[in-house]
């Protein structure tokens, strides 16, 4: 008597599949995902739901916050990003030039840096890849790379970390700056200590600020009269003439009526960093933002 054993068919994955996953990964929710693929968030919703229910798996963790990929779905994400990297090969071959690159590049950075020294460069790199959108996500805090919440960082730090791989695109050199309206007249030398101060250390993220340190460390009597978490509103707060502070000299150098209370100063000095994960440094979209930024971004 002869007898046979049914196997179980083994789920199959479709380009359209990876696609979702990859839209999902990179939105971060259902509605970020829907808006990626040109689709509506309920036919995402049922196409996610039609994917697990096949495979037998769950892809995502539904959080209060959106959508948490699990491993195999940042896998699978991985995966449609090679599948994509090659479809954009494949197009160039067709229509040479890099004019031709499509898709959705996102930057993490904080708002210092994106106001002063990266969106400056954006009408020259959308003129360059008409057809590549930038998403730019301006946070003191470093968006997780690894988990796709990010393709690109660019951070201020000497220490960058050693799971990324990336480029070092300078020094960035900072000094205490202050308006004319809060000087003493001429020839009376001002006394940084007597003026009133703005400091970021309201946040804990930046409580221990390289200006934070120095501030305590030179002027330790000093108390701040205004707090913020941001250095770009430590800037606004020095050109409104409300206070002095400490800001990157990019943000304040040869501005009217500003003038810079100190000179080089080492102990304020840090490093601009481009970053990203190894797994996606050989993506296009990324190699040609490297490419351009790092010819075309200048420190002072």
């Amino acid at each position: 008597m002869n007898s046979s054993i049914a196997s179980t068919p083994r789920p199959t994955l479709h380009p359209r599949d990876l696609e979702l996953v990859l839209a999902l990964v990179r939105g971060g929710t259902l509605a970020e995902g829907a808006r990626g693929l040109g689709q509506d968030l309920s036919t995402v919703f049922r196409a996610l739901k039609r994917l697990e229910q096949r495979l037998g798996l769950t892809l995502f963790e539904r959080g209060r916050l959106g959508l948490v990929p699990g491993e195999l779905a940042l896998a699978l994400a991985k995966s449609a990003e090679a599948v994509e990297d090659e479809l954009d090969r494949a197009e160039a071959l067709l229509q040479p030039g890099e004019r031709r690159l499509s898709g959705t590049l996102r930057v993490t950075t904080t708002d210092t840096l994106l106001v002063g020294l990266v969106l400056p460069l954006v009408a020259d790199f959308r003129a360059t890849f008409p057809q590549l959108r930038l998403e730019f996500i301006a946070s003191n805090q470093l968006a997780s790379l690894s988990r796709r919440e990010a393709d690109v960082a660019i951070r201020a730090t000497t220490r960058p970390p050693e799971h990324l791989v990336g480029a070092r695109l300078g020094a960035i050199r900072s000094a205490l700056f202050a308006h004319r309206s809060l000087l003493p007249a001429p020839p009376a030398r001002p006394d940084a200590a007597l003026l009133p101060w703005a400091s970021p250390d309201a946040d804990e993220s930046l409580a221990d600020h390289l200006s934070v340190r120095w501030r305590r460390r030179v002027y330790p009597q000093v108390e701040p009269v205004l707090r913020c978490n941001s250095i770009l509103a430590i800037a606004q707060a020095v050109r409104c003439g409300a206070a002095i502070g400490v800001a990157p000299r990019f943000l304040l150098q040869d501005q009217p009526d500003i003038v810079a209370l100190t000179g080089d100063e080492p102990a304020l000095d840090t490093e601009l960093w481009l970053l990203t994960h190894p797994d996606v440094r050989h993506l296009r979209r990324i190699k040609v933002f490297f490419d351009f930024v790092r010819e075309r971004l200048v420190l002072p």
